[in-house]
């Protein structure tokens, strides 16, 4: 498994990598790779460290599991790439922003625009085998990305996060509320949007940066 972060990241979570249940979880999902197809590709597993280095991260979104169908998962959590139609999830969720900030709906569903201001789109497992959510669940990525949170919760700099459904909150649990904010909320689901809707976590968002003398994000995204 390559091992692509960013200096300032990989500086901060080196010592999960020589790990024994870290070298379990590369050999794993080296083992997968051989035997079956795996999302997202090898090159995107650490794309939202890339595209968020953590001298930047100001806004923790927090998913589950890769999007596990043909050319969605590229390493940010909710997102896709531009020509991939936007899942459900995502639908509902430009839904939900069209109406708490009225942001026009894009012709896409990449949301790079939103990890380059410093949002950290992570989700909570990295890797999943094509067409089996939750395939790759309980393998060691929970514990290398409870240490990610640890990181940006022991940082200087406080931060925004974002914890749609219950899966997300209990990581909850590594976040020190009273330097940092928490924003709880349903997850975009169609199984749990009725909740979501009307939660208007994006204009929370901008509020809580504010409170922290941090400068808004631009939740429009630019059509492609």
């Amino acid at each position: 498994m390559k091992i692509n972060l960013p200096q300032d990241w990989h500086k901060a979570l080196s010592g999960e990598f020589s790990e024994p249940y870290f070298k379990k979880l590369e050999e794993f999902v080296d083992n997968e790779r051989q035997t079956a197809v795996v999302y997202p590709p090898e090159d995107d597993v650490f794309n939202a460290f890339r595209q968020s280095p953590l001298k930047r991260t100001k806004v923790v979104l927090l998913g589950q599991d890769p999007y596990h169908g043909p050319g969605q998962a590229h390493g940010l959590c909710f997102s896709v790439r531009p020509g991939v139609k936007p899942p459900p999830s995502l639908v509902n969720i430009f839904k939900e922003l069209k109406s708490d900030l009225n942001c026009r709906i894009p012709n896409h569903g990449c949301l790079e625009a939103w990890a380059k201001q410093g949002i950290l789109l992570l989700n909570a497992v990295l890797t999943v085998r094509a067409g089996q959510a939750n395939s790759h669940k309980d393998k060691g990525w929970e514990r290398f990305t409870d240490a990610v949170i640890r990181v940006i919760n022991e940082g200087t700099r406080p931060a925004v996060f974002v914890l749609w459904g219950n899966y997300a909150q209990k990581k909850g649990k590594w976040v020190d509320a009273s330097r940092h904010r928490v924003l709880k909320g349903a997850h975009p689901s169609p199984l749990s949007a009725a909740k979501f809707f009307g939660s208007k976590p994006f204009s929370a968002i901008n509020a809580a940066l504010a409170d922290l003398g941090q400068s808004p994000i631009e939740w429009q995204l630019p059509d492609i």
